[in-house]
This record gives structure tokens, sequence and C-alpha cells, in this order.
């Protein structure tokens, strides 16, 4: 039985004609002060193009007695327009985007909360901030806990295109701590 030309045209545009491969990274930038709990979320990368801003969700201080995540995800903004996001923590709300002047991210910085031990609020990962092509800085609006650790490498050749996120999950009863970890991948 053949298939008529309509539906044989719409199977080889919608399967073949319209892929493209995955895009590739070049190296994987990181920090050594991440915190350690969690699970690392999928890499996302910018389907084309660089990431030149960002956006980052943050959880309010709850208070003393109440259980602070701080930092529980981060976006990218894309030269093409595309948004990305790796593994996000359910709580807080997302800021507005923060975008290089001119060119894009080439390294970033983390600020952790070393762990508190177990009577005490651990919220890991609180802030980020890129450094762009040309040297501006931007940073998130968030918590000043913990610290912010040595800068990552920079991109040799290329810019940042992507993210990896390491998330603790929700705990239920226990200490939530949400973004723990971030890499970011360099694409030429």
């Amino acid at each position: 039985m053949a298939l008529p030309v309509s539906i044989l045209f719409f199977l080889i545009f919608s399967c073949c004609l319209g892929r493209k491969e995955p895009r590739d990274y070049r190296t994987v930038l990181k920090v050594e002060n991440g915190g350690p709990f969690g699970d690392w979320g999928e890499i996302e990368l910018c389907p084309e193009g660089y990431a030149r801003g960002f956006a980052i969700k943050v959880q309010a201080h709850q208070g003393i007695w109440y259980d602070d995540t701080a930092l529980n995800g981060i976006r990218l903004y894309c030269t093409k327009g595309q948004v990305i996001e790796s593994k996000t923590g359910p709580w807080g709300n997302w800021s507005e985007a923060k975008y290089c002047p001119k060119g894009n991210f080439i390294s970033f910085g983390l600020r952790v909360e070393k762990p508190q031990g177990p009577f005490l609020d651990d919220t890991a990962a609180s802030n980020v901030r890129f450094t762009c092509e040309g040297g501006h800085v931007l940073t998130g609006k968030s918590h000043n806990w913990g610290t912010f650790g040595l800068w990552s490498d920079r991109c040799i050749s290329g810019f940042i295109c992507g993210l990896q996120t390491k998330v603790e999950d929700k705990q239920g009863v226990g200490d939530d701590t949400a973004l723990n970890d971030a890499r970011f991948f360099c694409c030429d």
C-alpha cells in the first residue's frame, strides 16, 4: 500500500530535513567551592549562539526558625533568544535578567555557604556572578550567605554556551539546600 505523497513528504521533512546535530561544547568551567549535596541535572546548551544574560531563582529569607535554601536555579539567556536552565529547586522566585553590556560570558564564580553541621540550617549556594567579554562583572541579587570562591577558568576559545546544576531534591523532613554547585560549558 503506497502512502499519499503529502504524508510521505511530511514524514521525510519532519524526520530528517529539519533535524540538527546536537551541539558540542569545547571545555567545562568548574569552581572548587560547590556544596556537597544533591545530584547533577542535565547539561543544557544554547542551540546556537552563546550566553550573554542570566537570571536566578532565590528563596527569600525564611526567618530564624524556618528552613532557608537561598539559590534554587540559574537561567541563561542565549544570544539567539533561547532561555535554558538545568535542574532547579522548587522554592523562590526568578529575578529579572541581567545582560552583558557587550559580548558574552567567559567565566563564573559561585557564592557558597559551607555545611553548617547537624543542628544549623544549611543553604549551600546563595549567588552566582559572571565575567563578560571585555571584563564587566554581573552579580545576581541574592543573599550574602557564604563566600565567593575563586573564579572559574575562562573560556579559552569561544564563550559560555550552556550549564549544568547540582541540586538537592526536597527532603520532606530535614534540612533543604536546593542548588549546591554549577558547571558551565564553552562553545566555539
